[in-house]
């Protein structure tokens, strides 16, 4: 193969990617420096640096300054979706540091069987009470066909219910503390650890959601009927002293090692996943492939070329490899599409058409 001249080369010659990494210029927020690297693999420069116990230790006096607060039955909530990262921040909050968490589910409608498993799993391994919020199958349809033509994004409704519905259930039951994962500093080209994106009653609308339910809402979709995707107004934040952080801002952040330590400590199981070569991320979700295909439409690269960087940057291989799995990977209309498809009513030419209309700065060189 390596006998190819094509091997190893980039999907696109008109698009520039980092001299280090897989990452083409078409990632939201992404820049490069003068040697040509990009934003996340200077992040991850940035991780090799940075004085982790010290971290943690902040770490440690945020959470205990929470633990058995007066007015509160929980120490903290942690949003769990029964994936890899929820299952880790449930594991550190309640096993390392001994917490009282309330999970908090939004559940896409979306669960696969492995998802299904896995959230039942962590909820029974940990001992924590649960409270879950499942939107109807016609809204989430509904919304699903809108969002392709929003965002170019199949998945409005669960970027804006992951954010919202912690964010209701933190005020409505007086617990301001909510914690997260991953950093967006790990993998997106918006922030790093230095110049973090911070978690605010904003944060998924800016970094997924884009658009607000008052947005999305219309003749077909009711705002009565997004009351779930509403974030609460700042004076109700303000009175609840909401306060969320995530996980990876203060413990050094390591997909592939937290994913064994979860298999071999708490039975969590990974399952093939469409759009990517990895078994773990977004195993939860039926629909992971449209989310991952309408990317690649849309900026030229899908999940194969997150985890195919990420790989790169951690040295487990090179980046022609890399480039050779991205081709592999990323092209491939996922089966994922025909049940989105036939749950929207849409055609596949509309589905490629509006992801194509969205197309802003650099994507619009794609072919």
């Amino acid at each position: 193969m390596k006998k190819n001249k094509n091997y190893g080369q980039p999907l696109f010659k008109n698009i520039k990617y980092c001299t280090r990494c897989c990452l083409p210029e078409t990632v939201e927020g992404i820049s490069f420096d003068d040697l040509g690297i990009c934003t996340v693999c200077r992040s991850q420069e940035q991780k090799m640096h940075i004085d982790w116990q010290a971290r943690r230790k902040k770490l440690e006096e945020i959470l205990y300054s929470y633990k058995n607060r007066p007015g509160s039955s929980y120490d903290c909530i942690v949003p769990i979706s029964g994936g890899k990262d929820s299952t880790f921040q449930l594991h550190v909050i309640t096993k390392v540091y001994g917490l009282r968490a309330l999970a908090v589910t939004f559940n896409h409608n979306w669960m696969t069987e492995t998802g299904k498993y896995n959230l039942t799993n962590a909820l029974e391994k940990f001992n924590v009470d649960h409270i879950m919020y499942t939107p109807n199958r016609s809204l989430v349809n509904r919304l699903a066909k809108k969002s392709i033509f929003k965002i170019g994004d199949a998945c409005w409704h669960c970027h804006a219910g992951v954010g919202a519905f912690p964010l209701q259930i933190a005020v409505k039951f007086k617990i301001p503390l909510i914690i997260w994962g991953e950093s967006v500093a790990e993998s997106s080209g918006r922030a790093t650890y230095y110049e973090p994106d911070k978690y605010d009653a904003n944060y998924f609308t800016r970094v997924s959601a884009k658009l607000t339910p008052g947005e999305m809402a219309d003749k077909d979709i009711s705002e009565k009927e997004l009351c779930f995707f509403m974030v609460p107004g700042p004076k109700e934040l303000e009175k609840a002293h909401v306060c969320g952080i995530h996980l990876g801002d203060y413990i050094f952040w390591d997909d592939e090692r937290q994913v064994e330590f979860i298999k071999k400590e708490y039975g969590w199981k990974e399952n093939d996943v469409e759009g990517t070569y990895k078994k773990y991320k977004s195993v939860e979700c039926i629909m992971a492939g449209v989310h991952d295909y309408s990317k690649f439409v849309k900026r030229g690269f899908g999940r194969a070329t997150d985890h195919a960087s990420q790989d790169v940057r951690v040295g487990l291989m090179t980046r022609e490899e890399g480039f050779q799995m991205i081709k592999d990977v990323d092209p491939k209309e996922p089966e994922a599409v025909s049940r989105y498809l036939k749950a929207t009513g849409l055609s596949k030419k509309e589905f490629i058409n509006a992801c194509r209309s969205l197309r802003k700065g650099k994507a619009r060189k794609l072919p």
